[in-house]
């Protein structure tokens, strides 16, 4: 077996103003408010939208994985508040014109054929969500999760019909970086 590092992660309460780096939070609001900034601002457009509930069991508080979705927002939740975690990473999808930038860092092509630099150790973050809140992900940013401590929980997710199979990109930070990550409170 293989050495690998255990990087612990402190995680963060994700507000508005914790989590806007890398999407939205999306709580509740009066029936009577129209549309406006505290809404999902969503981006769908590049397929037909699919919102489900899916069963997640056994999700622990570590992961040496992460995904980004180059094509479209992203929206979860857990049904019923309870808390669970997420790990983010800023979206790092390069502009096919920047690829010849002298920046130093490396510029991957993905399946799907889309730029990306990989994501560093240090770009992640760990946010717990409380209550009654949803997470609007941002095009291309970096996550993992849910992840939680309890046996198992179900969650609202909003995406495209194809989005796991035709714009799924991971990075797997044990096999490139000899990394894994631990969630701590």
């Amino acid at each position: 077996m293989e050495n690998v590092e255990v990087v612990t992660v402190k995680a963060i309460e994700a507000t508005p103003s914790t989590f806007q780096d890398y999407g939205q939070v999306i709580e509740p609001s009066p029936d009577t408010q129209g549309f406006g900034p505290y809404d999902a601002q969503l981006d769908l457009s590049q397929g037909i939208p699919r919102f489900y509930i899916i069963h997640f069991e056994n999700c622990p508080l570590k992961f040496s994985d992460i995904t980004h979705h180059a094509s479209v927002t992203q929206c979860l939740g857990s049904i019923g508040g309870n808390v669970w975690y997420i790990g983010v990473a800023k979206p790092s999808i390069v502009d096919s014109n920047e690829i010849k930038d002298d920046s130093g860092k490396t510029v991957v092509k993905s399946r799907s054929g889309h730029f990306y630099v990989p994501p560093t150790i240090e770009d992640v973050q760990v946010f717990k969500v409380s209550g009654p809140k949803f997470l609007k992900l941002n095009r291309g940013t970096w996550h993992v999760g849910p992840l939680f401590t309890s046996e198992a929980m179900d969650f609202c997710i909003l995406e495209l019909t194809n989005t796991n199979v035709v714009d799924r990109t991971t990075h797997n930070f044990k096999k490139q970086n000899g990394i894994a990550f631990l969630v701590v409170e």
